[in-house]
C-alpha cells in the first residue's frame, strides 16, 4: 500500500463558526492507494480526539501502525487497491495542521490562548476546502468514529450530496452532559497544573516529563472509553506483583494501566490542543442553526449508515438510533440505516474490535448494501 503524506497551505481566510478568522493555515493529510481517472473512488476517513492523519500503514521506525490499520489497506474492508483513501489532521490538533501551538502570522510566536475556538463544523469546512483544492468535488464515502463520526455527520448536513455514503460510528447528534463532564475534569486538571504555566509552557519540556494535569484528564477519559465488562476481563482484581496489598500506594493492575497510559499520553499530545479539541466536541450539535434536529437532517442527500456499540458508555447506542428515528420522522428514512455492534468492550470498540463491523463497512463501500 502506497502512503503519501503532504501539507497543504492556505492564504485565504477561513471564516469560523465563532465569527473569527483563521489565516493563513495549513492542513496535513495522508493518502493511500491511487485516485482513478474520474475521481470516483475517494474515501474520506475522519479521526477521533487523539488521532491524526496517520490512519493506516507503517512509518519507518513505528512501534505500531496507523490507528485504523486493521480496516484500511490492500485487501482490507476499505481496500486501497480499489479506493483512494484520504485522512486529514483536523484544525486544532498537534500533528501538523494549524493549532494553538502553531506560529501566529506574522509573528514567530505560537497562538497559545490567542488561537480561536474551533468547532467540528470548522474542521469539516477546512477539509472541504482542501478537497476542492485537490480537485475532489464528490467522494464515494466519508467514514469516522467518535469525533470522526461527528465530522462525518457534519459532512452529511453541511455539504449535501458531497458523499455518496456517510458512515458514522460511535458518535451522537449532540454531545451530552456525561461527555462534557469528563472533559471538564481534564480541563480543570490541565489549567490548574502549575507546569501548565497558564499556557506558557515549553513543549519540549513536556515531551520529556509530560504534564500531570493532562495525564489525570486522560485517565478520566480512559474510564469512559472502556466498560465494566472490558475492565473486568482486562484487569479483574489483580494486584501489581511486588507491591504490597496493605501498602497505601500499592496498586491494582487497573491503577497501573491508567497511570501508564495517562502519563505516556501527556508526553506526546499537546495540552492546549486537548483543551481546544474537547471544546469542539462539547459544542457539537447538528441542530445548531436549525429549529430542530429533523430540520437539519432534511438537508441530507447521502445514504447514512449509523453504527452504534452495545455497551458504549461515552456515546450511548441510543444516541445513534435517535438520528435514525429523526431521519424516519423527517421523511428521509430510505436514506438511513442503523446497525448495532454486539460488544461489551465500550466506546473504544470502534478502534479495537474491528472484526465485528469490518464486513459491514466493506459491504457499504463495495455497494453491496
Amino acid at each position: 500500500m502506497e502512503i503519501t503524506t503532504k501539507t497543504a497551505k492556505f492564504t485565504n481566510p477561513l471564516y469560523l463558526e465563532s465569527g473569527r478568522i483563521l489565516e493563513p493555515y495549513e492542513i496535513v493529510y495522508e493518502t493511500y492507494g491511487q485516485l482513478n481517472e474520474d475521481r470516483s473512488n475517494v474515501v474520506v476517513v475522519c479521526h477521533a480526539l487523539s488521532g491524526s492523519h496517520h490512519a493506516a500503514g507503517w512509518y519507518e521506525g513505528d512501534r505500531k501502525p496507523g490507528w485504523w490499520d486493521a480496516l484500511i489497506g490492500d485487501g482490507k474492508a476499505i481496500d486501497t487497491k480499489k479506493f483512494f483513501v484520504i485522512c486529514t489532521n483536523t484544525l486544532g490538533s498537534c500533528f501538523g495542521t494549524t493549532g494553538p501551538m502553531s506560529k501566529m502570522y506574522p509573528s514567530d510566536e505560537p497562538y497559545r490562548f490567542k488561537f480561536p475556538v474551533i468547532t467540528i463544523k470548522d474542521m469539516v469546512k477546512a477539509q472541504r476546502i482542501l478537497f476542492a483544492k485537490l480537485g475532489i468535488d464528490r467522494v464515494h464515502a466519508v467514514v469516522g468514529g467518535s469525533m470522526g463520526g461527528m465530522q462525518a455527520l457534519r459532512f452529511a448536513v453541511d455539504f449535501p450530496g458531497f458523499a455518496k455514503n456517510i458512515i458514522a460510528l460511535a458518535a451522537t447528534h449532540a454531545t451530552r452532559p456525561w461527555v462534557i463532564a469528563f472533559n471538564e475534569i481534564a480541563k480543570e486538571a490541565i489549567i490548574k497544573d502549575p507546569d501548565f504555566k497558564n499556557g506558557q509552557y515549553d513543549p519540549k519540556e513536556l515531551e520529556q516529563k509530560g504534564l500531570t494535569g493532562l495525564a489525570i484528564g486522560r485517565m478520566a477519559g480512559h474510564i469512559s472509553f472502556l466498560s465494566h465488562y472490558s475492565m473486568d476481563r482486562k484487569f479483574g482484581r489483580d494486584y501489581v506483583p511486588n507491591e504490597g496489598i496493605y501498602e497505601l500506594f500499592g496498586r491494582f493492575q487497573v491503577e497501573r494501566y491508567l497511570e501508564y497510559n495517562g502519563y505516556n499520553f501527556s508526553k506526546w499530545f499537546d495540552p492546549l490542543s486537548y483543551l481546544y479539541i474537547t471544546k469542539a466536541i462539547n459544542l457539537f450539535d447538528l441542530s445548531t442553526g436549525y429549529d430542530s434536529l429533523e430540520e437539519a437532517l432534511e438537508r441530507i442527500r447521502s445514504k447514512l449508515y449509523l453504527i452504534g456499540f452495545e455497551k458504549d458508555l461515552l456515546f450511548l447506542p441510543e444516541e445513534m438510533r435517535q438520528i435514525d428515528e429523526a431521519m424516519q420522522k423527517c421523511g428521509k428514512g430510505e436514506l438511513s440505516e442503523y446497525y448495532e455492534v454486539k460488544s461489551d468492550y465500550g466506546h473504544d470498540a470502534f478502534l479495537v474490535e474491528i472484526d465485528k463491523f469490518s464486513d459491514y463497512i466493506h459491504a457499504i463501500v463495495e455497494g453491496k448494501r
